[in-house]
């Protein structure tokens, strides 16, 4: 905790800096037509503010932190909403550009909304993703405990790489992303803001509760991951598939192929384990390589595939069923899943790390007792550890960075709290969900009957219900009811 506050005081540096600008609203701003994926445009600006990168360290390099702000379109706007996106290290920036645009737009009518590159992702990235010299085998067996020692080794040598250029790795913390957004506040010119996140958004805007409550309006969280629940628990995918099992027993045919989808899961995997498939790619320049396919791969595969409940995941219970049946006859399907990239940021060549993504992770790091219970879990779980994938494995590779156990205490404040959680989310589960946010006596919560993890655009409602909610700070609905899945099958 006294980290935490030492952090507090310094970010008083970073509130001076913002201040110089504070005369000179919305400064560093140019007006620009933003265009969006689908060709739909609308009026905005672009603009830049200037953050420590380490607020305990004098002397600290500045970072460029870029948005774009999509004007109120009523003349009495509220606090102005920023965007925080997942991962860490989405773009807040790009994501406006696709199928959440038009949450974006919106919103508007409520206030300006701000779509935020968080320090060191997107337009506020001045770090390239590091390329070591380790490369994970893929000709020959590997299990998790070396796949996880070679991306330690390359960790090691990422760091040492980053620090090189100049990069201090101590300010690529949750801790230091929301002294941003106070600062961010004060580049605004508004007493308050609201904050709208998705995943690792809403860890970002829980740890913002805890910094500065008194400097928020309200908060939206979509598919809440909690301050200690940066490393989710294997025995939580179990439960995951129990509910998916029961979406599809609601259609017989269904029910019929699959009667049982952990249990189709783990023969696969064994299989896999004793059998591995040895496959033929095909490379750009004609040739062809090894690639021998075992239970580490379809973990991986899995991972990638489980936070929503559509056609992706249909493919993969059909590709599941197909391994039971003929593994030898599924070669060709594997040798072109591969072929899209799916495996490429684990298996292709060199180990490649994203800094902001990986320091954001280890940083915000998991507790001694959430620690214990993954490493019980993780043994006899279907997916292993690769759900989490690199952390907890590359926990504490950076001396000073994690956060610690203060930090990890769930929020517990009345600030107006918006809650939207899936049924079928995959990604953070709903149980975890409702426990991250148990202390948040003035949230309001929307279930969102068989959404998954990316909710925010599965149904207009959505929109109207986020609406409301900035409005009055009240819902006036419970639970947004979407179709049965179309898994595809």
């Amino acid at each position: 905790m006294l980290a935490v506050m030492g952090l507090l005081m310094a970010g008083q540096s970073a509130q001076s800096l913002a201040a110089d600008s504070k005369a000179q609203r919305y400064a560093n701003e140019t007006a620009f037509r933003f265009t969006a994926g689908n060709g739909e445009s609308t009026d905005a600006f672009r603009g830049f503010f200037l953050v420590p990168e380490n607020r305990q360290r004098a002397g600290s390099r500045l970072l460029k932190l870029h948005y774009v702000r999509f004007p109120a379109t009523t003349a009495q706007p509220g606090s102005p909403i920023i965007y925080l996106s997942g991962g860490p290290g989405g773009s807040g920036i790009h994501t406006a550009k696709g199928p959440r645009f038009p949450l974006f737009t919106g919103l508007t009518a409520q206030a300006d909304v701000i779509a935020l590159d968080q320090r060191g992702a997107g337009l506020s990235s001045d770090v390239k993703p590091c390329q070591s010299s380790v490369v994970v085998p893929t000709n020959q067996r590997i299990d998790e405990p070396r796949f996880a020692a070679l991306y330690q080794q390359a960790a090691a040598e990422c760091q040492q790489r980053w620090q090189q250029q100049g990069v201090d790795l101590l300010g690529y913390t949750t801790v230091q992303n929301a002294l941003d957004l106070d600062a961010l506040r004060q580049h605004l010119g508004a007493d308050k803001v609201t904050l709208w996140g998705i995943s690792y958004g809403t860890h970002l805007a829980l740890a913002a509760s805890k910094l500065f409550p008194e400097r928020l309006d309200k908060l939206v969280l979509a598919s809440v991951e909690g301050l200690d629940q940066t490393v989710k628990m294997p025995a939580q995918t179990q439960l995951y598939l129990t509910r998916l099992q029961q979406r599809i027993a609601l259609d017989p045919a269904l029910q019929a192929r699959f009667p049982d989808i952990a249990a189709l899961m783990q023969q696969v995997l064994t299989q896999l384990d004793k059998t591995p498939l040895l496959l033929s790619l095909k490379q750009a320049d004609g040739s062809s390589r090894d690639f021998l396919f075992q239970r580490l791969h379809l973990q991986l595969l899995t991972s990638m595939s489980l936070a929503d409940p559509n056609q992706r995941l249909g493919r993969l219970l059909q590709l599941y069923q197909g391994l039971q049946a003929q593994p030898e006859a599924m070669k060709p399907v594997l040798a072109e899943i591969l072929g899209t990239g799916m495996l490429d940021g684990f298996m292709a060549g060199p180990i490649e790390l994203q800094m902001m993504s990986l320091m954001m992770d280890v940083a915000s790091g998991i507790s001694p007792a959430r620690l214990q219970q993954f490493n019980q879990q993780q043994s006899s779980a279907l997916l292993g550890g690769m759900l989490n994938f690199p952390v907890p494995q590359l926990s504490n590779i950076v001396p000073g960075l994690d956060l610690g156990d203060a930090f990890r205490q769930e929020a517990s404040h009345a600030i107006p709290t918006l809650v939207l959680s899936g049924t079928l989310d995959g990604r953070t589960y709903l149980a975890e969900q409702q426990q991250a946010v148990a202390g948040l006596t003035a949230r309001q919560q929307v279930t969102v009957q068989y959404g998954g993890h990316n909710l925010l655009e599965s149904s207009p409602e959505v929109l109207a219900v986020i609406q409301q909610f900035i409005r009055s700070g009240k819902v006036s609905q419970q639970q947004i009811e979407l179709p049965l899945p179309d898994l595809g099958l």
